[in-house]
């Protein structure tokens, strides 16, 4: 056995839950490291402060600190052999890139708009967020504590895009998911079929908040689709699933719960993303768009511009054969419009 990887996260992550399930559905060794204290004495700091944080070695033996969830995966895939989470179809692994990155990019912002937009949700974040820094610390202090991070983080709502005219886009959109999600369950226990994905563990890893923590969103998860919110309790940890090659799907006939799932992604994903990267090329300080028929706003996110073209860029590495297979599907999505031909930042 190799010496476990070292990482740094809390559990009110949502990409430190994607990442430590899939470590474990893996069989990957692992120590986990709280975010502070002195475990992280003499570890490497990131460029941005950023959870998890994994220490791992660079191109020249020296640790370093890493931070991106998804380039993370295809990392690990490379230095660990079996148990994949990214199928050996190329256009199978297409489709698994793009649901993984709508989870990480747009069922965030459902997270980030309950966690910081209602009481409830507000209050129990600012009670347990600072504890998962330290339990051994004054009343006053944790309060303090509790108070800062509210601020600090409802004043980030602008770059998520939750505002008072987005805020219910965003809610229905949410509701959406969980009833395509709901009844995709009923026929197969993944999304991509009899075994996760890296795209099961970004949903995963958004749903631990929005569907086990955050009281608002937790209660209409349960209300509208509770096999989700039973399939959140179980892929926490997936290490006993033997998984073969013929478990996954084939996009010769996809399921039309699969197909419902792509298309609630192409009601609201590309318009936000598409006007992201044109904003963000152009130097705007405003992120303008149609969304499902409402007005969008917020501001700039230029990380979500590399999205977009990290997405781009692995459409265009399809053969052909795989991207008219793609296409098809995309097409009748209504994603399409993410691979037209166009300047991306």
């Amino acid at each position: 056995m190799t010496d476990p990887i070292a990482l740094s996260g809390a559990p009110g992550s949502p990409y430190t839950r994607k990442m430590l399930a899939v470590l474990r559905y893996r069989r990957i060794a692992y120590r986990f490291l709280p975010p502070s204290g002195s475990a992280l004495a003499g570890l490497p700091h990131p460029k941005v402060a950023l959870l998890p944080t994994f220490y791992l070695p660079d191109e020249t033996g020296a640790l370093a600190a890493v931070t991106d969830s998804t380039p993370l995966i295809r990392r690990l895939e490379r230095e660990h052999e079996g148990r994949s989470v990214i199928p050996a179809d190329p256009s199978l692994a297409f489709i698994d890139e793009l649901i993984e990155d709508y989870a990480d990019e747009w069922l965030t912002k459902a997270m980030f708009h309950y966690r910081w937009s209602y009481a409830p949700d507000i209050a129990k974040a600012a009670a347990m967020l600072p504890c998962w820094r330290g339990f051994c610390i004054p009343d006053e202090e944790l309060a303090q504590r509790g108070a800062m991070i509210s601020e600090r983080q409802i004043g980030r709502l602008r770059y998520v895009g939750s505002n008072p005219v987005t805020g219910p886009v965003i809610e229905a959109s949410y509701r959406r998911f969980l009833e395509a999600f709901e009844a995709h369950l009923t026929h197969q226990p993944y999304l991509l079929g009899r075994r996760p994905a890296a795209c099961d563990f970004a949903v995963f890893g958004q749903l631990t908040q929005l569907a086990e923590f955050d009281p608002t969103p937790m209660a209409l998860t349960l209300a509208l689709a509770p096999r989700v919110t039973a399939w959140v309790g179980m892929m926490e940890d997936q290490s006993g699933v033997e998984p073969s090659d013929d478990d996954w799907i084939s996009l010769d006939d996809p399921p039309a719960t699969l197909k419902a799932l792509l298309a609630e992604i192409g009601r609201v994903y590309p318009p936000v993303m598409l006007a992201n990267a044109a904003a963000v090329m152009a130097g705007e300080a405003e992120v303008q768009a149609i969304v499902d028929g409402q007005p969008w706003t917020q501001q700039p996110f230029p990380y979500q511009a590399k999205c977009l073209q990290w997405l781009r860029q692995s459409h265009g590495r399809l053969d052909g054969r795989a991207r008219a297979q793609v296409d098809g599907l995309l097409g009748a999505s209504g994603c399409s419009p993410l691979f037209a031909p166009a300047d991306v930042a």
